[in-house]
C-alpha cells in the first residue's frame, strides 16, 4: 500500500464574533447612568459631609480647637426676647446664621464692654465671610439700655431676655459665670461651642475661620425668606 507523503499541518483561523453595536451602546449608556447616579448621590450627601467636617475635622487628635465643643448641642430655646424698640422677638428666629453670643446685664460693666468690642472685632476680621456670622448680645436685668450702648451696638442683634430662662439653655464652665464667655451657635440653632473666659482673640478667630470654611458648601449668608 502506497504511503501517503507527510503534509504540513494547517490551521484555519476564524475571526472572533464582532459584538453587536447596539450591545456596546447599551453598555456605555449603563456605565454613564451609573456615574450620573453616583454624582447625584454625592451632591445630595454634600451637606451631611460638610456637617461632619464642621464638628469632627476641626477637632483631630491633639485638640486643635480653642473653644470647648458642647457635646449635647442644645437647640435655641422657645423663649421670647425684646429688641431695643420693645418688639417681641422669639429666639428661634435667630436660626439660619452662625451666631456669636455674649450675655450681660443691661447696665454693661467693663467686662461686658470688652466682650461687645471683641465680638465686633472678631466678626470684622472674618472679611467677606462676616455676613455669615451674627453678633448677638442677650442682655438681662432691669436697667434701660443707655444711648451710647445703643449706638455702639447698632450693628448687633440686641435682645432683652429673662436670665433664668436663658440659664436653662446656655451654661458657663465650672467656676465661671454665664457672662464670662462668648458662645457659638450653628445655623441649625444648636449651641455647639463655648470660648474660655479671658478669651484669646487670635485663637478664637482661628476656630471661627475653620467653622465657616468647613460649612461653606451648605451655609450661605443671610436667612431664607
Amino acid at each position: 500500500m502506497a504511503k501517503t507523503p507527510d503534509e504540513p499541518l494547517t490551521l484555519t483561523v476564524h475571526s472572533l464574533p464582532t459584538p453587536d453595536r447596539g450591545d456596546a451602546e447599551r453598555a456605555a449608556a449603563t456605565r454613564a447612568g451609573r456615574w450620573k447616579m453616583l454624582a447625584i448621590l454625592l451632591v445630595c450627601a454634600a451637606p451631611v459631609i460638610a456637617s461632619y467636617l464642621t464638628y469632627y475635622v476641626i477637632r483631630p487628635e491633639g485638640r486643635r480647637n480653642y473653644g470647648e465643643l458642647i457635646a449635647a448641642q442644645p437647640l435655641l430655646p422657645a423663649i421670647d426676647g425684646r429688641d431695643v424698640q420693645g418688639r417681641v422677638v422669639p429666639l428661634t428666629v435667630l436660626k439660619d446664621q452662625w451666631l456669636l453670643i455674649s450675655v450681660a446685664d443691661s447696665a454693661c460693666d467693663a467686662d461686658c464692654e470688652k466682650h461687645l468690642y471683641l465680638q465686633r472685632q472678631l466678626r470684622e476680621t472674618l472679611g467677606r465671610e462676616k455676613d455669615r456670622l451674627d453678633w448677638v448680645w442677650l442682655r438681662t436685668g432691669a436697667a434701660d439700655l443707655s444711648e451710647p450702648l445703643r449706638q455702639a451696638t447698632a450693628a448687633a442683634t440686641v435682645l432683652h431676655v429673662d436670665a433664668a430662662a436663658l440659664g436653662q439653655w446656655l451654661q458657663p464652665a465650672p467656676g465661671q459665670r454665664l457672662e464670662d464667655h462668648l458662645y457659638v451657635v450653628d445655623p441649625l440653632g444648636r449651641w455647639m461651642m463655648r470660648f474660655p473666659a479671658n478669651i484669646d482673640p487670635a485663637r478664637a478667630k482661628r476656630d471661627l475661620d475653620r467653622l465657616l470654611r468647613a460649612s461653606s458648601s451648605w451655609d450661605k449668608a443671610g436667612r431664607p425668606d
